[in-house]
């Protein structure tokens, strides 16, 4: 029992049956429904089934996939999916519990998109947003706060989260140009102050559920095994799985029109956007809003709020963005609004989240050889720490257009603001959840506008 939790029963020691691919399709479906509540929220509910209730993976194996995918850009929950599922079932695993992961939530924002553009005017749809918005500035508050209270455990990494807000708030630098610079900032600081930087990575403590099909001393699986001609296959498969869309988009629309464009802009996404979601958002909205101008600042609050509110990963918030832009820019002639936002929004969600299995597939190999030995995590802990400056300035920009929505010489919102309020406490004193405390601001936000439209 050494090293083994000694509550483990006796039907605990016998090794389970392996996982078979039809179980795992079925497991990797329902989640796509299921994954309610971030990269934490998913990340749980995948440790719940796969370590303590199916026994699939031990706790050890699962946390050394997890510190690989936190180490790139990108989703690290649909990563980690990808991870177990090409562990468990070899490449075609990997590709099926990937896909299944974002597909639903694709399917339900693109509907959701729809009912917004089309019907967003109604008095009861403009209620509703009302009350969201708030809720939406405090969710991104306590985002900021819950990454900086993990994060930032010394001076050096609060210097790194306060420069990088006076970066991208002040001086309006490149979000890209931020994390390469936290990248840096970490890769010296390792060799310099090495005990600065080690406060990245899960898994200082690990305990047991019982043997497990992939198990801590499981004999590693032939297709784990790092082999040449398997990555540079890989590598071409994603270069012509990257290249042929573009190129298609660039010979039948042009480098500079929007499709084009956003497959573009959403593959930088994908490369340079380390730290979750809310790290990505920031980028998306300097690009979509700013620079495109695909979108208004509006817009994209309310699409938060519909990614807050859909399963699958935060990140999905730029199939909302697609479609919006998609659909208001007529991207396919006015009368074909609907399939502009279809086809903007699965472009959109492509290329965000083609480059997440190529890392997985090509990379995984490699981290299977490296148990217990994971290192490098200095460039990921100053990232991290860049990335809580950079959230607390999107806090900042939703609270500034939601308490202030005609600008700073307009009129403060002040119900806005009582909700946005009541909406910290609901998360911060009393722990509420994310989706009823949408629901309720909501609620909340409709009831207001009808009594005040009554009025």
């Amino acid at each position: 029992m050494t090293h083994r939790e000694s509550t483990s029963t006796p039907d605990k020691l016998m090794r389970p049956e392996p996982a078979r691919f039809k179980d795992a399709v079925y497991f990797w479906f329902k989640l796509g429904f299921i994954s309610f509540g971030g990269p934490a929220g998913q990340i749980s509910i995948m440790h719940q089934e796969l370590v303590e209730n199916r026994h699939w993976i031990s706790e050890r194996r699962f946390l050394h996939a997890l510190n690989y995918c936190m180490l790139l850009p990108g989703p690290e929950a649909q990563q980690l999916a990808i991870y177990i599922g090409w562990l468990l079932h070899k490449t075609w695993g990997g590709i099926i519990a990937g896909v299944l992961f974002v597909l639903p939530s694709l399917f339900i924002l693109i509907m959701l998109s729809w009912i917004y553009l089309a019907l967003g005017d109604l008095p009861w749809v403009a209620g509703l947003f009302y009350g969201i918005k708030p809720a939406v500035t405090a969710i991104v508050m306590q985002a900021a706060y819950r990454i900086g209270s993990r994060t930032l455990k010394n001076g050096v990494l609060w210097a790194i989260a306060a420069a990088s807000f006076v970066a991208i708030f002040a001086l309006n630098v490149p979000f890209p140009t931020i994390v390469a610079g936290a990248a840096l900032i970490g890769l010296l600081g390792s060799r310099i102050m090495p005990v600065k930087f080690k406060t990245g990575g899960h898994g200082s403590s690990v305990k047991s559920y019982g043997p497990a099909v992939i198990d801590d001393d499981t004999p590693r699986l032939d297709h784990t095994h790092f082999r040449w001609p398997r990555l540079f296959g890989l590598v071409m498969i994603g270069a012509a799985l990257w290249l042929i869309p573009m190129a298609a988009l660039t010979i039948n629309y042009g480098w500079s029109h929007a499709l084009t464009q956003m497959g573009w802009f959403f593959t930088k996404a994908a490369l340079l956007t380390f730290g979750g979601a809310y790290a990505v958002l920031p980028y998306v909205y300097q690009g979509a809003v700013e620079n495109y101008h695909w979108l208004v600042p509006q817009q994209m609050i309310d699409g938060l709020a519909l990614g807050e509110t859909t399963p699958g990963p935060l990140i999905m918030v730029v199939a909302f963005v697609g479609f919006v832009a998609g659909w208001s820019q007529a991207l396919l002639g006015t009368d074909h609004l609907l399939l502009a936002g279809m086809v903007a929004a699965t472009v959109v969600t492509y290329f965000t989240f083609l480059p997440s299995f190529l890392f997985i597939l090509a990379g995984g190999p490699l981290v299977e050889s490296t148990h217990g030995n994971l290192k490098f995590t200095a460039p990921l802990t100053a990232i991290t720490a860049a990335v809580v400056g950079v959230v607390l300035n999107l806090a900042l920009f939703f609270a500034w257009h939601v308490l202030w929505p005609q600008g700073f010489e307009g009129q403060f919102d002040f119900m806005a603001a009582v909700i946005c309020v009541i909406a910290l406490l609901a998360l911060f004193r009393y722990q509420i959840g994310v989706i009823q405390m949408i629901a309720a601001s909501g609620i909340t936000g409709l009831l207001f506008t009808l009594i005040k439209t009554a009025g």
